[in-house]
Formats: structure tokens, C-alpha cells, sequence
């Protein structure tokens, strides 16, 4: 029987991290922060000293739409990095941490599978190095400030109505969406409607991951506007005055946490905001430490390439300078054949005419890569022992219009040396020509930004919004925050909002149904559809099968 994730993880030989650091990266202990023999933060210190020297070249990882099927993204990167390094490249992947609410959720572990993981594995799965704690506590003392502020005379005079800011928390919890707080009389301030969103989802968290510094991220966090008075005006975390008391909360996680893989490479694993209800990338200094210190970096953006890609492409490449040299696209043959209508039970059977249909939703990604995008790519398909010899013909005939390889990858099973012919790609790729392009201009109005991005990533013919979002919209835009990029929440599932609808579909219209200011952070929520911002757990959720067994070992994480 084969192993499990975790038995893998278990059984791998580690390095010590001071080792990994010094023999791969020529990173002395002193620069260094251990959280164990395992895991340890590289210095803010030592990452100001790389300042001057030249980037590598950036690798993006991107995938289809998701499916119950799987199509193994974050196992392609860990598989990737390992493969450069095989082939005598000096590669790091930069990877976002796991979140618990999947965790413990849907999703179970989220470091990796088979022999492409990064390690210590549970301990990436659950608290790691604290970070996200971190920002939990940051984006509770501001909501606690808010309240405690009213209750003491409101002296800002926030229309408690118009506060804006919620709770968070880092795990799957329904019944906190919205809730009442301050009963129990005067003591206990003035009772209001309120909520929690996931840790994943606050604007904390996509600021820890788009500053680029301590002084940038004190700055940010007291950008963020939390409430509004009665006449319409911003109240700040800077006019609460706890943006500093906040930054001290981050300062130690805001350094990269530096791990290894299976093969004993380097990763860095730092921040996690999802990319279907934030901009989904892993942390701005984590990916320009990597850039610093290796010829590759290989990276990851969330979900599809609607969502993922397009928000590193539109957000963090525009706010940073960083672009991409190649991307690769991830797809499974089962997948594919699930966004062509294939029953989610057969997808382990031959079905050309399933898979002809679903290669489109492949190739609308491919082009929004290689078009709208600008940037070189190869398809690298996560091989299944259920996959045909036909199959995968059909996939190379397919795709080969759109100038995309299809390459085969065995990493799961084999580790890098089976993701050997995807890195030999890669690198040839990051040699070609390469028109990066950004999907819309900064100069655009917001509503217009929008648009491009439903009709030229998702194939939509139009969007619509009820007249108070467009005011909402149209007052963002008089405020002076229509130079914004734009950072869409809508399902993963589907380029529509429609998480039903697979493969490609074309024409439909997207409904803006609430928009939020993300000042510190600088980009525009636009939430589309009946996304969440704070999750629920499945009906049979992951919990009910992690557990400790006899001898202390974490089993069922994955």
C-alpha cells in the first residue's frame, strides 16, 4: 500500500537548518533565528545586506481551475525546485504557509505530496513559526482598540454603524460571520453588529505580504481606514494610535521562515493570504530574498491563473518590479476531464471526448499566460498510472497551437529527478523573449479595471453591479483611490461566478456585490458571487481524522 503524505514526511532524512543555509545558501548561523533544528527566520539584518546583489530569474507556478480531482500546484513547485537543483541549478522555492482553516477543513495538509514536500511537514501544517498568530493578534488589537475607543468617549466620533474593520480568526467557523458584540450593559460597551473573517483574509495579512520592510509595514498598518465618521470622514489605525503597538506584534514574523524539502533544498515559506478573497501570493521579502540568494526562484500563486496569476501579475509585480521569466501551468488529465462533464467517479477511465472538452479551460489559461499576461509557458501534467498513452496525445495536439509544451512530470512518485524535463524547459524558457504585461493600467478607473478583468481573464461579456456598490465605486474614485489595482474575491472554481459552471465558459456576466477599501494594503476588494471571507467546515471535515496515535506521532494530516 502506498504511503501517505505524511508517513513520507515522517520518514525523510533532515538536515539541520543552519546546514541547509550554510552548505546551499552560504548563509552563516549568526543570521539566523532557530525555531528548532528545523525551521529557522533569516534576520531582516542580513536580508538588508543582499540589497546590491543581482536577481535570479522568477519562476511562476499557476494551474487550471480546482477540482475535487486535485492538480497538485504547490506539489509541482516543491517538485520544480528539486528539479533544478538536480540538474545542477541553484534553485529556492518560496511557498505561502498553510492555512488551519483547510487544514482542519477540506484540504488537509498543504506542504506538498508523495516525495515532492517540503519538511518539517506537521509543523508547516499547523502553528509553524507563529506568524499568523501574529497577525491575528495585530488585527484583534485594532478591533479591540475600536471598541475600547468608543467606550471611552468616542473622541473621533466613529459612527458605529460605518465601522468597518472585523475579527479574525484562523480556522473554519461559520457561525462567527456575523454576530453581535458589547452585551452585556454599559461596562461591556455599546452593543453593534460585527464579525470574523479567516485570518487569511485580513487586510493585515496582505500587508505583512506586500511590505518590504518594517518602516513599510508601520506605515501600512496605520493606513488602514477601520471605520468612517458620521460626515463621511476616514478614521485610521494611525488615529487610534496602535499601529505601532501592531508593527511590534509583526516584527518578528516578518521575517522569512526558511525551511527544506524532501531533497534538502531550500524554501522559503512566509505569509498566506488566499487568492480567492486576497491576492494570494506568498510574501514580497520572502520572494526578493530568494531572487537574492538563487539563479531560480520558484514560486506559487493561488488557484487558477484567473485568480492566482492574475492578482502576482496586477498587484504584487506592479507594486514590486518583480516579473516573472517563465510560468508553468499545472494540469492533471483527471481534472481536465471533470471541467468536460465527466462524473467525478470515472475519472480514473479513458473519456477522449470528456478531456477534448476540458482541455479548453487549459487552454483559456494558457492564453491569458502567453497573451494577456506576456510571458513564455509549459503545461506540466501531474502524471496518473490511470492516464493513456491517447490521452496525453490529445493534450500535446491540443496545446500545441498555443505554442505551450506539454510535459509530463513524475515528481509525486519520484521527487525531482521526475520533474527532470519540466526544469529543462524552464530553463530554456527563461531564456526567450518575454512582453510582461499588466491586464489594466494604473490610470483606469476602478469599474474599468474590473471589467477588463472579467471579460479579457474570464471570458464575460459584461459586469453589474446594484446602484450602491457603483456608488461605492464611484466615491472610491473620487477619493483619490482609483489609481488602486483591483484584487477580486470570487470562487476558484470556475472563471465564472458560478462554481458549477466548468471548463470555459464564455459570455456570462459578473455581479459586483460589495466592494471594500483595502488602504493599507492599496488594492480595492471587488467581491464577486457568494464567496466567503470567513469559510465553513464540509459536512466530514479533516479534524475528524488528524490525530495523535500511541507513540505521539501526528497521522491523518494528509
Amino acid at each position: 500500500m502506498p504511503k501517505s503524505d505524511i508517513e513520507i514526511a515522517q520518514a525523510a532524512t533532515m538536515h539541520r537548518i543552519a546546514q541547509v543555509a550554510r552548505d546551499k545558501l552560504g548563509i552563516g548561523d549568526e543570521h539566523l533565528v532557530p525555531y528548532g533544528h528545523f525551521k529557522a527566520k533569516l534576520s531582516l539584518d542580513y536580508i538588508e545586506t543582499l540589497k546590491d546583489r543581482p536577481n535570479g530569474k522568477l519562476i511562476l507556478v499557476t494551474a487550471i481551475n480546482p477540482t475535487p480531482a486535485g492538480e497538485g500546484k504547490t506539489t509541482t513547485t516543491v517538485g520544480l525546485g528539486d528539479a533544478l537543483n538536480h540538474i545542477g541549478k541553484k534553485a529556492i522555492i518560496a511557498l505561502r504557509e498553510p492555512s488551519l482553516g483547510p487544514v482542519f477543513g477540506v484540504k488537509g495538509g498543504a506542504a506538498g505530496g508523495g516525495y515532492a514536500q517540503v519538511v518539517p511537514m506537521e509543523d508547516i501544517n499547523l502553528h509553524f513559526t507563529g506568524d499568523f498568530s501574529a497577525i491575528a493578534l495585530a488585527n484583534n488589537l485594532l478591533a479591540a482598540a475600536i471598541d475600547n475607543h468608543i467606550s471611552h468617549g468616542n473622541e473621533l466620533g466613529i459612527d458605529i454603524r460605518r465601522i468597518q474593520w472585523k475579527r479574525v480568526v484562523d480556522m473554519n467557523d461559520r457561525a462567527l460571520r456575523d454576530i453581535v458584540v458589547g452585551l452585556g450593559g454599559t461596562a461591556n460597551g455599546y452593543p453593534r453588529e460585527d464579525g470574523f473573517d479567516i485570518v487569511v483574509a485580513s487586510e493585515v495579512m496582505a500587508i505583512f505580504c506586500l511590505a518590504t520592510s518594517l518602516k513599510d509595514l508601520k506605515q501600512r498598518l496605520g493606513n488602514i481606514i477601520v471605520a468612517y465618521t458620521r460626515d463621511q470622514k476616514p478614521v485610521r489605525a494611525r488615529d487610534l494610535k496602535v499601529h505601532g503597538a501592531m508593527t511590534v506584534l509583526l516584527k518578528d514574523a516578518l521575517a522569512p521562515n526558511l525551511v527544506q524539502t524532501l531533497e534538502n533544498n531550500p524554501a522559503f515559506i512566509h505569509g498566506g493570504p488566499f487568492a480567492n478573497i486576497a491576492h494570494g501570493c506568498n510574501s514580497v521579502i520572502a520572494t526578493q530574498t530568494a531572487l537574492k540568494l538563487a539563479d531560480y526562484v520558484v514560486t506559487e500563486a493561488g488557484f487558477g491563473a484567473d485568480l492566482g496569476a492574475e492578482k502576482f501579475v496586477d498587484i504584487k509585480c506592479r507594486k514590486t518590479g518583480l516579473k516573472p521569466s517563465a510560468v508553468v501551468v499545472v494540469a492533471t488529465v483527471r481534472a481536465l476531464k471533470y471541467h468536460g462533464g465527466a462524473d467525478p467517479k470515472a475519472l480514473n477511465t479513458e473519456n477522449l471526448e470528456a478531456l477534448e472538452k476540458g482541455i479548453a479551460n487549459l487552454e483559456r489559461h494558457v492564453h491569458n499566460v502567453t497573451k494577456n499576461y506576456g510571458m513564455p509557458c509549459v503545461v506540466s501534467v501531474n502524471h496518473f498510472i490511470h492516464d493513456t498513452d491517447r490521452e496525453h496525445a490529445l493534450l500535446r495536439d491540443k496545446l500545441a497551437r498555443l505554442g505551450a509544451p506539454v510535459i509530463l512530470a513524475r515528481h509525486w512518485a519520484d521527487g525531482g529527478k521526475g520533474a527532470a524535463e519540466v526544469a529543462r524547459k524552464v530553463v530554456e524558457m527563461c531564456e526567450q523573449p518575454n512582453s510582461f504585461s499588466f491586464v489594466y493600467e494604473d490610470a483606469d478607473p476602478l469599474w474599468d479595471k474590473m471589467k477588463k478583468i472579467a471579460t479579457k481573464i474570464y471570458g464575460a461579456a459584461d459586469i453589474t453591479a446594484d446602484s450602491k456598490v457603483r456608488a461605492q465605486i464611484k466615491k472610491l474614485q473620487e477619493d483619490g483611490y482609483g489609481h488602486y489595482p483591483v484584487c477580486v474575491a470570487k470562487t476558484q472554481m470556475s472563471f465564472s461566478t458560478d462554481p458549477q459552471l466548468r471548463g470555459a465558459p464564455s459570455g456570462h456576466v459578473v455581479n459586483v456585490r460589495e466592494v471594500r477599501l483595502a488602504a493599507g494594503a492599496e488594492f480595492v476588494v471587488m467581491v464577486c458571487g457568494d464567496i466567503m471571507t470567513m469559510p465553513g467546515l464540509p459536512k466530514v471535515p479533516s479534524a475528524e481524522v488528524i490525530d495523535l496515535d500511541d507513540s505521539g506521532r501526528v497521522v491523518g494530516l494528509f
